[in-house]
Parts: C-alpha cells; structure tokens; sequence
C-alpha cells in the first residue's frame, strides 16, 4: 500500500511538471502562470483520479480474469494495457474543441483522457468480458462503439466502451469515466501497424496504394478472427454473445 502512495504521489508531480511545460510552450507567459496559479493542483488531482480509475477497471479485468480460467482452464485475457492522455494532448484537444482550461471543464468534456485496452485471444472472449464487466452494478454504460460487427472504413476493428466507475477517495467516493478497447490479437496487430504508418503522418505521404493494402490487411486479419473463432466453437462449443448492458 505505500509504494502505491509513493507511486501516486511521483505520478502526481510528474503530472504537475508536464502540466507546467506545456502551459509554457502552448500560451504566453501571462496567460500560463495565471492558469498554473488557478489549476495546477486541481489538475493534479484529477488526474490522479483517472490513474486511480485505471486501476479500478485494470483490477476488475484481472479478478475476471483469474475466475474464469479456473472453469476453462484458459486465460480469456492475453494482455492488458493502460494509458493517460498526456498533458499536451489534453490542452490540444482543448483548444480544438474549445473546451475551457479548467479541471471541471476538461473532465466533462473528454471522455478518452484515462484508457485501458484489453486483448483477447477470440472474438467470443471480447463481447463476453464486456457483459462480465457491465454486468458489475458499480459499472455503468455510458457509451458503445462496435468496430466489429461494424469496422470502420480504414479496415480497424475493436469495441469500445465508454463506462464510469467509482473511485473510493478517502473521504468520499467519485465516479469517473474510462474509455476501455477490447480486441483480439489480430485486430491489434493490424491498429498498431496501421498507427505506425499513418497517425500523424504527412497527408502526401498517405497514398491510395497504402490505404488499400491496409485494408486488404484489415480483411485478412478478420479472416483469420473468423477461423480461429470456428475452430474455438467447434471445440469448446461457445458461441458468440450478444453484448448487452447491466440489468438487461
């Protein structure tokens, strides 16, 4: 419990020095220290509370995680990864949307600044950890995006859950939001080659011929998800569940 103290507090100062870099760099001096007068701790706070959120929702994956194995004899989970919005993407996004610096302002409206991304080995194990997880009554929906039973246009598949989850503070309990992705190993493998290639990469550069082999790749990549989700039927008798909310 102390490291985990001593973890939060480091996290919180680093927060506390990015936070002031990035003021500096993005705003004139004036405007900069007149923000990191006003919300420079509040702001610590908050995002210590998306890494408490994070660990909230890591550890709820991982408790089912450990459950199920013991029926299945098999790991549903292959990997589990978390993340926070830096604080030079958070101002970014910001400003693009013109959304006001403060911390109450930021923490309605984003709702990806605090992630956790699941992976799984079938499609069957992706919409059956999401009903685990919704089925919990602390967790609530509070938005789904499903990229695979409707991939976007680029090819990339995944399911998207925006949910809010309780925080217990020391004197008194706070809900907040995480954005959690769960996927295959495919579909990530194909969305961390296709971010190396195009995220934020000169335009010109984009070609046709690219996108399409991406997305030929896209194709594939759901082809194998599709092979290997029949020989999991065949074999263990599963079937693919519909995702549904709590209390449906």
């Amino acid at each position: 419990m102390q490291d985990r103290k001593l973890g939060l507090h480091a996290f919180a100062e680093g927060v506390a020095e990015d936070f002031r870099r990035a003021l500096m760099q993005r705003f004139d001096n004036d405007l900069a220290r007149t923000i990191l007068k006003e919300y420079s701790l509040p702001f610590r706070e908050l995002m210590v509370y998306y890494r408490c959120a994070l660990m909230e929702v890591e550890t709820k994956f991982r408790v089912l995680n450990e459950e199920l194995s013991l029926d299945s004899e098999q790991n549903p989970i292959e990997g589990i990864e978390s993340r926070l919005k830096s604080v030079e993407s958070i101002l970014e996004k910001a400003e693009r949307k013109g959304i006001d610096l403060t911390p109450e302002a930021i923490e309605a409206g984003m709702s990806d600044i605090a992630g956790i991304r699941v992976l799984c080995s079938f499609e069957s194990d992706v919409y059956m950890l999401a009903n685990a997880l919704l089925r919990q009554d602390d967790v609530r929906l509070v938005e789904k995006k499903d990229y695979i039973a409707h991939p976007k246009e680029n090819g990339y598949r995944s399911l998207h859950l925006i949910v809010s989850v309780p925080i217990f503070l020391h004197d008194r309990r706070k809900t907040m939001e995480v954005e959690v992705q769960l996927r295959t190993l495919a579909m990530d493998v194909w969305a961390s080659l296709e971010h190396k290639l195009l995220y934020k990469k000169d335009e010109d550069r984009k070609t046709e011929h690219v996108r399409n082999n991406l997305l030929e790749c896209a194709e594939l990549a759901a082809r194998i998800d599709q092979l290997m989700s029949e020989a999991d039927q065949e074999v263990t008798g599963r079937e693919v569940p519909p995702l549904r909310a709590a209390g449906q």
